[in-house]
């Protein structure tokens, strides 16, 4: 209910205004129904609702904020004991010197003048002695001269019937790698093959499962790993094809091949070798010989493409006259090349081994033209600059010295392993090895009077012409039913590993010991004398 407001009277200010205040305005006149002067009065209430708590309550929210969990953590760390310690020496004592007094020095004297002349005749006598000449005292304890590491071998090869053609080992020295083929009589051109690779720092080696393995649809004669590519290696064909392959990548291996086009050798290729471009030695050719009679240079292309780049040919009628040689049979001019070696100090300057048996240096800076009618993409040239005195039969490998600029090796049908020199067509030495055949020498890179070579009686024969000239220092047997050993290669980083591959289709790694890896205080002297000797 609302209440109106009652008027009031006003007093004036002073003691009239205090008196009229006390007698509550007598003079005022009063009314019916009106309180008198000073008296209580009851009205109603007036209650107005506040409309501002209703509002702040709709809009409270609630609200929470949580942070992100904090990791610890609890380390510890513990400092070294460190232990200080010294050492004092005790002071030296002078030596004390005797008086001259005490020396008798009369009696000294003449001991010495009795004496001279023996002293000096024992010490020339020791002066011209040889007895300890090359004597070095080994103070390791001795281990057996050779040891097989390894024998390795693909049961599916192994099956055929396929021998080991070749062996070669990588650029690292932990890869060794084998050609399956067959080098006996027949036509192998359609036989289907295999290049195998182990890697013997593989942990777990299984001997009968390669690491990686390659199949080829003719017989594999030779191979050659890349000289800085780990993976990369190259092959020859008995079909005359020349491929490479990269062997990381077993799925789809192939990177280049020759193609059978009329540049392609026409008979089986017997070897190939890795040589560096003239003007990029950081890019590398691969050169083939075969028994066709050529000798070809070969670069690879992008689109899987091996392109002839250079080439030469060896004909009977361009051969150096300086050695008499065998008439060949009516209408043949071509000499076929079985074997190739550069030399470790001139890389024009090569030898090839021919089916007559003869040894040829060449050049590859030869200028004069082959004259062959035999179709090629690029000009053919006459490499021949001095033949050597033959062998009895076809030579299978030659090996040239990594220590000595002229000495060369050779191996023939003949059992027969010669020395050479490149400044005289005789031999220096002829050793005969075996009643069959030799199919493989090697000069040791590391030991400059040391070789090893493969028989056909299923021998790996090591020679220290050191040592002995005439027979080997060690004769290993590598097959038991002296079933041939065609192939075998030093590592060059391994220096102490010798491979050698036989006709049963099986790889050896032979361990040497220290006494054919570490060179004697005269032997590269002893080298000298040998080759001077030749020359003369």
């Amino acid at each position: 209910m609302a209440t109106r407001a009652q008027p009031r009277q006003l007093y004036p200010a002073g003691s009239a205004g205090a008196e009229a205040l006390a007698t509550g305005g007598a003079a005022s006149a009063e009314g019916p129904g009106r309180s008198g002067p000073l008296q209580d009065e009851t009205l109603g209430v007036a209650s107005v609702p506040s409309q501002w708590r209703g509002v702040q309550g709709i809009r409270r929210e609630t609200k929470s904020c949580q942070t992100a969990s904090i990791a610890t953590a609890e380390a510890a760390a513990q400092t070294w004991k460190h232990v200080d310690a010294e050492v004092q020496t005790e002071a030296p004592v002078p030596v004390g010197v005797l008086p001259a007094s005490q020396y008798d020095g009369p009696r000294l004297a003449a001991f010495l003048r009795r004496v001279e002349a023996m002293v000096i005749r024992e010490l020339n006598k020791n002066w011209q002695s040889h007895a300890f000449d090359g004597f070095e005292v080994n103070w390791t304890e001795q281990q057996p001269t050779v040891t097989c590491l390894h024998t390795l071998g693909y049961p599916p090869a192994q099956g055929q019937g396929l021998h080991v053609t070749s062996v070669s080992w990588n650029t690292t020295g932990s890869v060794v790698a084998c050609a399956y083929g067959r080098l006996d009589d027949g036509d192998w051109s359609t036989l289907k093959s295999f290049v195998c690779a182990w890697n013997l720092d593989r942990r777990g080696l299984n001997p009968q499962q390669p690491s990686a393995v390659v199949e080829v649809p003719s017989a594999v004669m030779c191979l050659a790993f890349h000289p800085t590519q780990p993976s990369h290696v190259a092959g020859g064909l008995y079909s005359g094809e020349v491929l490479v392959w990269d062997m990381s990548h077993p799925e789809d291996p192939l990177l280049w091949r020759t193609g059978l086009t009329d540049d392609t050798h026409t008979d089986p290729v017997y070897q190939v070798v890795w040589l560096p471009e003239p003007r990029h030695s950081h890019r590398f050719q691969v050169l083939s010989a075969a028994t066709d009679g050529k000798v070809l240079l070969w670069q690879g292309l992008g689109a899987g493409q091996l392109q002839l780049t250079d080439g030469f040919a060896l004909v009977v009628q361009q051969l150096p006259r300086n050695t008499k040689l065998r008439k060949p049979p009516r209408g043949e001019t071509e000499v076929g090349a079985t074997a190739v070696a550069f030399s470790s100090f001139d890389p024009s300057l090569f030898v090839l081994g021919t089916e007559g048996g003869f040894p040829l240096k060449c050049s590859l800076a030869a200028e004069e033209a082959a004259l062959t009618r035999r179709p090629s993409s690029v000009p053919l040239r006459a490499p021949a600059q001095l033949i050597f005195s033959p062998h009895g039969g076809p030579i299978y490998s030659v090996s040239c010295s990594p220590f000595h600029r002229n000495l060369f090796l050779s191996a023939g049908t003949d059992g027969h392993i010669h020395l050479y020199s490149m400044l005289q067509a005789q031999p220096l030495a002829s050793l005969q090895l075996s009643h069959k055949y030799l199919f493989a020498v090697r000069w040791s890179p590391v030991r400059p009077l040391v070789f090893a070579a493969a028989s056909g009686e299923g021998d790996v024969q090591l020679f220290d012409l050191q040592k002995s000239s005439q027979k080997p220092t060690v004769s290993i047997k590598q097959t038991q039913n002296e079933s041939p050993v065609y192939c075998l290669e030093f590592n060059h980083q391994q220096t102490q590993l010798l491979a050698a591959g036989d006709a049963e289709g099986t790889v050896k790694v032979w361990q040497l010991s220290t006494e054919f890896t570490e060179q004697g205080p005269r032997e590269t002297e002893d080298l000298e004398q040998l080759a001077a000797e030749v020359a003369t």
